[in-house]
């Protein structure tokens, strides 16, 4: 059992919710925090939005959902050796992508170019956004009503913000900020920096491991990168017989084990050398506490640069994104021209608006889609056999 750290945050410490609320008498606030967005319209949505591939090409690729599942599996491990709060940073992790729209980032390109003349789109925001406000489950408030220390998770895990607020696509964080001060200026909790760096390894192993899988690039071709050559040359040497299916999965499975590995190390050496003692300590401190040391940072940026080249621009997944692109423009404009073809609900939500809100809520609404939904929403737009 690993002691508690001393800057790990402590849920009976917890800065408290908005609204108040009676404590659960079974759970901690974080895990019930943890519970609130599993049972969220917006969570539920993860599994037909899609990272690189879209919904329809394939049951075994990655989703939002699975990605969520497999970064918050980590983030929970990273905390609990590290002796953290291991609710905080699971919660944290499963609600980190909740904003995302359809088709991965070719959707919220396509959104920030439709929004740019109305604010702009940021999936960061549009994360805090569901949880602050869109997701409508109780009679008392909008939005979850989590805990500050999950809110300050959701929208700086990254490192502070406060640079960020005079941008027009922040200004919903600019304005909750003012009603509910969230020290923008500061690091996060060291539970939400986990969640960080839990997503940097689930998405950089699970990408290799479905760009294989889809025939973008081989595992040959992979064994000169260098984070992950020496674990396919390793598990080659010890299985030299086994399945390429099987090796690629050892492979990714012990890049997974090095990095985490990494983070432990880099992390408990920067809290010693930085008398790191309280969570107020990680979040006053001149860096991230948690971290990759230099050498897995140097090869975690090869390893990206092979992705980007051979998988993310690849001919086929840019394909796809010209095509989710067209999607999203088209009924984007077609629902700021003609709003009464929204929905009951969502036209409700844009009568009496200018256009800058009549654009939010249309975003809001495009946001939201599944990748499934959003295909079929603009064939019944844009098709007239859906008229015979």
């Amino acid at each position: 059992m690993v002691p508690k750290a001393p800057y790990a945050e402590d849920a009976t410490k917890s800065r408290g919710r908005k609204f108040p609320e009676p404590e659960s008498r079974t759970r901690t606030p974080f895990a019930r925090d943890r519970d609130r967005i599993i049972h969220s319209s917006a969570f539920r949505r993860l599994k037909e939005k899609t990272q690189v591939f879209v919904a329809h090409e394939g049951d075994h690729f990655r989703t939002r959902l699975t990605h969520s599942l497999e970064v918050a599996q980590i983030a929970r491990s990273l905390a609990t050796a590290l002796g953290l709060d291991a609710d905080l940073a699971e919660t944290i992790a499963l609600a980190h992508d909740l904003g995302h729209p359809p088709f991965g980032h070719a959707g919220e390109d396509e959104l920030q170019i439709q929004m740019q003349p109305y604010g702009g789109f940021d999936h960061n925001v549009q994360t805090f956004r569901v949880v602050t406000k869109l997701e409508r489950r109780y009679p008392q408030f909008e939005g979850l009503n989590l805990t500050w220390e999950t809110l300050e998770g959701v929208i700086k895990h990254n490192g502070p913000v406060i640079d960020k607020l005079d941008r027009p696509s922040w200004s919903a964080i600019a304005e909750f900020d003012a009603q509910y001060d969230l020290r923008l200026g500061t690091w996060a909790s060291a539970e939400a920096q986990v969640a960080a760096l839990a997503d940097d390894i689930a998405y950089n192993n699970h990408d290799v491991d479905d760009g294989v899988a889809a025939g973008l690039f081989q595992l040959s071709e992979l064994r000169a990168v260098p984070l992950i050559g020496p674990h396919i040359d390793s598990a080659l040497a010890e299985f030299p017989d086994t399945d390429p299916g099987i090796l690629r999965l050892e492979a990714v499975r012990r890049m997974i084990g090095a990095m985490v590995d990494d983070v432990l190390a880099e992390t408990r050496r920067r809290a010693e050398a930085g008398r790191i003692d309280s969570p107020e300590k990680v979040r006053v401190h001149e860096h991230a506490l948690v971290a990759f040391s230099r050498p897995m940072a140097e090869d975690l940026s090869s390893l990206r640069l092979f992705l980007m080249e051979r998988m993310y621009r690849h001919w086929r997944v840019n394909r796809t994104r010209s095509q989710a692109r067209r999607i999203l423009a088209e009924m984007f404009q077609l629902f700021m021209a003609e709003p009464d073809v929204l929905p009951s609900e969502w036209f409700g939500r844009v009568e009496g608006r200018d256009e800058p809100g009549r654009a939010r809520v249309v975003c809001d609404y495009i946001a939201g889609m599944t990748d499934r939904y959003a295909i079929e929403e603009h064939r019944k737009l844009f098709h007239l056999d859906v008229l015979s």
